[in-house]
């Protein structure tokens, strides 16, 4: 009977050890697909690969600042895509000093940052000058005390009051259209940019021919990115905002300021969100609509890589991006269906892991 006892107990023990092996191979199972299509995508599609990158490290940096902000606030924050285009406008309006006139002409300010010397001539091969380089930086200053006040006028009270996820995230959309109806009354319908003409195009070894300010976008994904990650992990700031999102009660009695870590988490996403919104308008235009059509993808990419995760939410938004534009470069689907791809992936990710490639795991 001992001797039976012993053999259950290691075969017990034995299956335990095969279970998390197999449970260990799971959890690289995506990431040996993801890469492997990665590849396949980057050597077989090399111009689309290169475009999703482009496009996914704006989706990335957008979704860097949604995450932090769900995260540490703990709002769903739809007015994300919104808000990345009013402060791309207000950008817009510190360089050019233009508003929408009455009838047809625009109205323009006698002060702006294009009447600099020099300010608008081209830098390198890049479309504009350092009067939007200025400009982008401005736009990053003055999201924070804006997106300071939404969230003391509007959500704080919500969440004192004890309003569920539900009320707190209508209440967002309501910021959001609010937001779209100030871009329209001060600037227009119609579609802007920050620089006109023909832009100057790179060549890269193995690469096709970019245009050069997409290499600007990415270089700026790229360094926020890091140092956004630097700031989490190798920061005091940084230990204080991870431990107000892990536990805001334990947080709190550990001597931690959460009520300045929420405000520091504002304004850094708000930050990120407004450098985002200007390199967006930098690749495509600026228009009030566009906001609520990056919504989804934004949601998409902070869900796939695991609210909550920075590092998660940039490679998810790389992988959104590489999605869309391969999968339409390889004509599996039209264009209009873009999105609908994008969205059964990320649905077949959190069917297997409910909490993203990056979240915690129960």
């Amino acid at each position: 009977m001992a001797g039976a006892a012993s053999g259950e107990l290691t075969g017990g023990a034995g299956r335990r050890v095969a279970a998390a092996r197999l449970a260990r191979l799971g959890e690289w199972i995506p990431w040996v697909v993801i890469v492997g299509l990665g590849a396949w995508a980057a050597i077989a599609l090399t111009d689309q690969f290169v475009i999703g990158v482009i496009v996914g490290s704006l989706y990335a940096l957008s979704a860097v600042g949604l995450t932090l902000i769900y995260g540490i606030a703990r709002v769903s924050h739809f007015a994300q895509g919104d808000a990345m285009m009013l402060f791309a406008y207000l950008a817009f309006f510190v360089m050019t000093g233009t508003v929408a006139g009455i009838g047809s002409a625009d109205a323009t300010l006698p002060l702006s940052l294009d009447l600099l010397p020099g300010a608008s001539e081209k830098l390198w091969r890049f479309s504009f000058g350092y009067g939007l380089i200025l400009a982008v930086i401005a736009a990053a200053l003055l999201a924070v005390p804006i997106l300071l006040a939404i969230d003391r006028v509007v959500y704080q009270p919500l969440q004192r009051r004890g309003a569920s996820t539900a009320i707190v995230a209508v209440a967002s959309l309501g910021v959001a259209i609010t937001m779209r109806g100030a871009m329209l009354l001060i600037w227009g319908p119609g579609g802007r940019r920050y620089a006109k003409g023909i832009r100057d195009t790179v060549d890269l070894p193995g690469l096709p021919r970019i245009v050069a300010d997409q290499l600007f976008i990415i270089g700026m994904a790229a360094v926020l990115a890091a140092a956004t990650y630097l700031l989490l992990y190798r920061t005091r700031l940084g230990t204080a905002m991870r431990a107000t999102a892990d536990n805001p009660d334990l947080a709190r009695a550990s001597g931690i300021d959460t009520a300045a870590t929420r405000r520091w988490t504002w304004a850094i996403g708000g930050a990120l969100t407004a450098v985002a919104g200007c390199l967006l308008a930098l690749q495509s235009q600026l228009s009030p609509e566009l906001g609520f059509v990056l919504l989804l993808p934004i949601f998409a990419a902070a869900i796939l890589g695991g609210i909550g995760s920075p590092h998660g939410a940039f490679i998810g938004g790389l992988i959104v991006g590489i999605i869309g534009e391969v999968t339409v470069g390889a004509g599996i689907v039209a264009p209009g269906y873009k999105l609908a791809v994008t969205f059964v992936v990320l649905i077949l990710v959190i069917l297997r892991w409910p909490n993203g490639l990056f979240g915690a795991r129960s």
